[in-house]
């Protein structure tokens, strides 16, 4: 794991081996609300979800407890990494938590490893939403393969991207 991440905060919950978390968190400037757009829409995904020289798309998108969804991560090499996962809780605009398939091509899952749960929170702070992003894998050996794989800077580089959008900024690949 990084030592550090460019405005976002990088840390572990607990002891890493008996624990396997991960946190990240950033403070964008817009409220709660349209922080939640950008994470529920999936014109809107399909426009962040990727850290920059990738790009998405959004396959299918069922936002309800026990609703799928399915990216389409495109890499710069001409790859594609596929993201899938199940949406568990929706507490719209403050909390969002999915989990992974049992299995992925890469244990950083595109975004989502395997077996891991993933709670979002949106905390609104002087107008401005501190977003927490809460990883638990399913043990600390596919904690990680996925910080290995990238998970923790392709995020940081990801919530870039949702900085980007809402600025109004287009991003490109």
């Amino acid at each position: 794991m990084p030592d550090s991440l460019p405005a976002h905060d990088a840390a572990t919950s607990g002891d890493p081996a008996a624990e396997p978390t991960l946190t990240l968190t950033h403070l964008f400037d817009a409220p709660p609300a349209l922080v939640w757009r950008a994470w529920t829409d999936p014109a809107h995904l399909a426009r962040w979800w990727a850290p920059a020289g990738c790009r998405s798309e959004v396959e299918r998108f069922e936002l309800r407890p026990g609703g799928a969804f399915h990216l389409e991560m495109q890499l710069p090499d001409g790859g594609v990494m596929p993201c899938r996962g199940t949406f568990l809780e929706i507490d719209p605009p403050r909390r969002l938590v999915y989990e992974g398939p049992a299995e992925s091509l890469s244990p950083c899952g595109a975004g989502l490893p395997p077996r891991a749960r993933v709670t979002v929170t949106l905390a609104e702070e002087a107008g401005k939403t501190r977003l927490t992003l809460h990883t638990r894998f399913a043990s600390a050996d596919d904690r990680e393969a996925a910080l290995q794989s990238g998970y923790a800077t392709g995020w940081a580089k990801t919530l870039a991207g949702i900085e980007a959008l809402l600025a109004g900024e287009e991003r490109r690949p």
